[in-house]
């Protein structure tokens, strides 16, 4: 999906699962100081996520990654992100979805037995313009 090379997290663990997607939104930023982004408009954007552990599941899994996009992709595609209960009080600038689709992940991931880590989440707005969210170590815990 995103057809070029991205941002590696150096890491220790045995297994590195990668799922890119793609989805189409709209947001807006709603004060003066965002220029032009202030007004309603719309991004495919490209989004890949990093998972890593050391344990698999009993099928031999990380995550499923059909379980990524039901989590990230059905949540957002074809949505107004500014409608979305985690965008009410901050705005969903492209920081903030990278660290939204983080914290949706990790939580999933907390409920699982073997404990996988979402180490990094790319979201791609443009062509020439992405975000790379990074959880400190003690947020993976």
């Amino acid at each position: 999906m995103l057809q070029q090379f991205y941002p590696q997290v150096p890491h220790s663990y045995r297994y590195e699962l990668n799922k890119d997607m793609n989805l189409s939104a709209a947001h807006f930023i709603p004060d003066e100081k965002a220029g032009v982004c202030k007004n309603m408009h719309g991004h495919t954007y490209f989004i890949n996520v990093t998972i890593a552990g050391d344990q698999l599941d009993e099928l031999g899994f990380l995550i499923d990654f059909k379980q990524i996009k039901d989590l990230v992709h059905k949540r957002y595609d074809h949505t107004l992100l500014n409608d979305h209960n985690e965008y009410k009080e901050i705005f969903p600038t492209t920081e903030r979805v990278a660290e939204q689709i983080w914290k949706t992940i990790h939580e999933k991931l907390q409920s699982l037995p073997h404990q996988p880590k979402c180490l990094q989440v790319l979201v791609r707005e443009t062509p020439t313009s992405y975000v790379v969210y990074r959880p400190k170590p003690e947020e993976l815990l």
